[in-house]
């Protein structure tokens, strides 16, 4: 490992970059208590995040070591604030939801808290999950902590900022088509979206219930595993999820990648990627070939209408989801209606912010008489065009290599007034969501001091092998173990800017 990339310099307890098995180790030896673990983070976070404005609300549990059992017991962690908890607010980055308490917990809520993990507050996010830049929040934007000019991806903008931030060890997210692994990529964190039904979606507030998947943000793919362990499995209180067994997704991460079969989708690799981004790109996927792998060229033709399937799809079904915030019900309800339309009107078009209706009216008139044909039929059967070209680009190999996004970070604002533009930074995820198959982002370089992300997918349930993948990877490299300058990583100072870093 490159001697600029320790993070000790700036980091004397080790805390930083210590894995979640580490943090557990040192908890159960006594190194720290819960609570003092707790206090070092949130302390970073009360310091550090004025500048990134990663978080939408914070707190400092009260905690014995006695209270707190299970594999994550005493470990801190930050949800993308879709996750409803009992205690505190839930609000989706809207004015809608901006002072709702959810009367439940979301089940991935349940489960990290039955196995001690502490959570310190709930990041910022695009309003319902709508955006690839952390600008649509009505609690404003998120800043990447690589340059606090640039956006952090979205919607989960502010779960990888904090990520990588170091101002918590993980932090849920949800990926509808890319929300986990754009943001993950734009901040040089690792981030999974499991296969569709993995991870159950209750009290997941919905954005579109046929592709929202609920994932994990964190520094490694070992970490993410760890986490995925404990979220995952089926929940007789959410329909969609999957009976599939759940496997040990850290079992296998150190199998070697010997005869693992890598495909590359050839059309991934055009014009609309950066030339310096797809170098990084191809960098690490030589780097998987030394370590056993085979690359095996691929087909997946289907990118752009994959964009234009899904910009139907999500947002007819968020037409529907989105009804139920009406002004009658709960949510924000505007001053003084003059009448039942009225109430309706004034609520929506105050309460939502332009993103989120400019997709409702997209999924209403896709839905509307007259056009429920031509437009949602025809994507339904794209969807299913797009999913039977993966399964048969994964009869040729084991994974899929390639890009997250066409370019690294942009300037906050840079496509705030050309929304197709910003559709177009969803390009190389949205096709596995409209597969429903699993895929994350690992940390791959950098261009300019800004962070690049390799994505890699699987079959169907293959967690554990891209996880594998991934770990194997980061084995060999260090990019994962850079900390921005400003917030621990002084001490990377000098190499952000260059394009090595094997270990």
């Amino acid at each position: 490992m490159s001697s600029n990339s320790s993070s000790n310099d700036q980091d004397p307890t080790g805390l930083l970059n210590a894995s979640i098995r580490d943090l557990k180790t040192r908890l159960d030896r006594g190194d720290h208590s819960p609570m003092s673990l707790s206090a070092f983070f949130a302390e970073r976070i009360e310091r550090l995040d004025p500048a990134l404005n990663s978080f939408i609300s914070t707190q400092i549990p009260e905690i014995e070591q006695t209270e707190l059992k299970g594999d994550l017991a005493g470990i801190p962690f930050a949800h993308k604030d879709i996750f409803c908890v009992q205690q505190g607010r839930t609000t989706c980055g809207s004015k809608m939801l901006a002072d709702w308490h959810a009367p439940y917990s979301a089940t991935v809520h349940e489960k990290l808290a039955a196995q001690g993990a502490v959570l310190l507050g709930k990041t910022n996010m695009d309003e319902f999950a709508m955006g690839s830049s952390n600008e649509n929040s009505y609690f404003g934007a998120v800043s990447n902590p690589w340059d606090v000019n640039r956006v952090p991806g979205g919607s989960s903008g502010g779960s990888a900022a904090a990520v990588a931030a170091r101002l918590v060890p993980f932090a849920t997210g949800s990926d509808t088509g890319g929300s986990i692994r754009q943001p993950a990529a734009f901040c040089g964190v690792t981030g999974i979206k499991p296969t569709y039904g993995r991870v159950s979606r209750y009290g997941m507030i919905a954005y579109a219930s046929s592709f929202d998947q609920a994932g994990v943000i964190a520094k490694t793919a070992e970490d993410c595993a760890v986490v995925l362990n404990q979220i995952s499995g089926v929940d007789r209180r959410d329909s969609t999820s999957s009976p599939e067994p759940v496997v040990d997704f850290t079992a296998d991460l150190e199998k070697p990648l010997s005869g693992l079969k890598i495909g590359v989708p050839k059309q991934w690799f055009s014009e609309a990627l950066d030339n310096r981004v797809a170098e990084q790109v191809e960098a690490a996927i030589a780097e998987l070939e030394c370590a056993g792998g085979t690359r095996v060229e691929i087909d997946l033709p289907d990118a752009d209408i994959a964009l234009s399937a899904y910009y139907l799809l999500a947002p007819a079904e968020a037409s529907s989801n989105l009804s139920r915030f009406d002004g009658v019900r709960f949510g924000y309800r505007c001053d003084n209606p003059q009448d039942i339309t009225d109430l309706f009107e004034r609520s929506r078009s105050e309460g939502f912010g332009p993103e989120v209706q400019r997709r409702i009216l997209a999924g209403t008139y896709a839905l509307s008489a007259g056009y429920y044909d031509a437009f949602y039929l025809r994507a339904q059967k794209a969807r299913r065009l797009i999913a039977g070209h993966f399964e048969q680009a994964l009869s040729q190999c084991d994974v899929i290599a390639g890009p997250v996004t066409p370019t690294v970070a942009f300037k906050k604002g840079e496509h705030s007034a050309d929304p197709a533009q910003m559709y177009l930074q969803d390009l190389f995820t949205i096709p596995v969501n409209l597969a429903g198959l699993p895929g994350m982002s690992v940390p791959a370089g950098f261009v300019d001091g800004l962070p690049v992300g390799l994505q890699l997918i699987g079959r169907h349930f293959a967690e554990a092998q891209i996880l594998n993948v991934a770990h194997q990877y980061q084995q060999r490299v260090d990019f994962h173990q850079r900390i921005p300058p400003g917030f621990g990583g002084e001490g990377f100072g000098g190499d952000e800017h260059n394009t090595g870093g094997a270990a």
